[in-house]
């Protein structure tokens, strides 16, 4: 099994943190009530493409510069979602705060509400009560619409210098993210980019060449803890499903299927008999998860590859809802977009060699970050 050995530097506190592609397990939702209040800062729709100058012009009086103090102190981003107050950012800026201030570019503090976070996604709301003519919202995007090679760039405050902006490019699409103390967990779909991100930019907007909020800064792949060219955003069409529920409950609503497992490799296909490495093997089941209770299968003996321990026989997931399945990264770029907690979901899956439907109704993914 292929780890990547380098470091994920959450782009505000620095934190350090491995990233691991090939273990994780299932998660992910679907589209909610359509975003209101939500405009471009001066109030209109933009269809055409900026320049980076107007595109700076047009987003930096949008962009904030967070500092908390609690039992961790720092400095990071966010940008003004509507015209109530509301801030979104990362969980990680604010993790740990007990206090919040929001200063906006013209240098004016205010003191900041936490309404709702979410560690799976890495995102949070706050709320300022701030002067009308301070809160001018950005227009989200459609990030499943972005290409490879796109013109983006980032605004936000790296070592805690206000309203640096930077440009780059949409390196590659459907990253997988590790969540830190998360179970495994990972947050799917994520935008990798070139532009320049560095601690304090976390929370901050990735944006397109219309003024179009497409990502949310959150971290970077470093060796050193600063930016090396790899950058990750969570992509706006997670913020418009989990921001809503942030702003009305505190809290989001995951589903799960309860799997954990590998990418089925050509070892692991040759070893089970298949003709061919497709899929996701599923090595171990929940118990008493959606996948336990539809009865999908999980490994029933171990095999050593390269070092590593695998649980093999159990059930290689192909399929979900008549869309092929490559690997984990497919299942959860799906939950992600189109699911919620109670839909079904069809599982085709091999079975002792035999192609057969498995439906499943995803649950509420249980959080590790919360006390029994």
């Amino acid at each position: 099994m292929a780890v990547v050995i380098a470091v994920i530097a959450i782009a505000s506190l620095y934190y350090l943190q491995p990233i691991n592609e090939n273990n994780t397990q299932i998660e992910e939702p679907k589209e909610p009530k359509p975003i209101s209040n939500i405009k471009h800062a001066n109030g209109e729709i933009l269809n055409k493409t900026l320049t980076l100058p107007e595109l700076f012009e047009h987003a930096k009086d949008s962009v904030v510069k967070i500092s908390i103090r609690g039992i961790a102190q720092g400095i990071g981003s966010g940008f003004v979602y509507n015209e109530q107050g509301y801030i979104i950012t990362n969980n990680h800026v604010i993790e740990g705060a007990d206090k919040i201030t929001v200063t906006f570019p013209d240098g004016i503090s205010y003191n900041a509400e936490l309404i709702g976070r979410d560690p799976f996604t890495d995102l949070a709301v706050i709320k300022v009560n701030a002067d009308a003519d301070k809160l001018k919202p950005l227009m989200l995007g459609d990030s499943s619409s972005l290409r490879v090679g796109e013109q983006v760039a980032a605004i936000g405050n790296p070592f805690g210098l206000s309203s640096s902006m930077t440009s780059g490019i949409i390196s590659q699409l459907g990253r997988l993210l590790d969540v830190p103390n998360a179970g495994g967990f990972v947050i799917p779909d994520v935008i990798q980019t070139d532009a320049a991100i560095n601690p304090g930019n976390s929370g901050g907007p990735l944006l397109n060449m219309r003024g179009e909020v497409i990502g949310v800064n959150t971290a970077i792949l470093s060796r050193t803890g600063e930016f090396a060219g790899i950058g990750f955003a969570i992509p706006s069409n997670t913020v418009k499903k989990v921001v809503p529920a942030l702003i009305e409950e505190g809290r989001y609503k995951h589903p799960w299927l309860g799997v954990s497992g590998s990418d089925l490799t050509p070892e692991l296909a040759e070893l089970m008999g298949l003709k061919e490495a497709r899929g996701f093997l599923v090595m171990s089941v929940v118990k008493d998860s959606p996948a336990d209770k539809a009865g999908i299968r999980g490994g029933d003996r171990e095999v050593r590859i390269d070092g590593n321990l695998y649980a093999i026989g159990g059930d290689v997931i192909i399929g979900i809802d008549d869309r092929e399945v490559r690997g984990i990264s497919d299942i959860l770029i799906y939950l992600q977009r189109e699911k919620s907690v109670g839909d079904e979901v069809r599982l085709k899956i091999i079975r002792d060699n035999n192609i057969m439907e498995v439906t499943v109704i995803l649950e509420e993914r249980p959080n590790p970050f919360e006390s029994p």
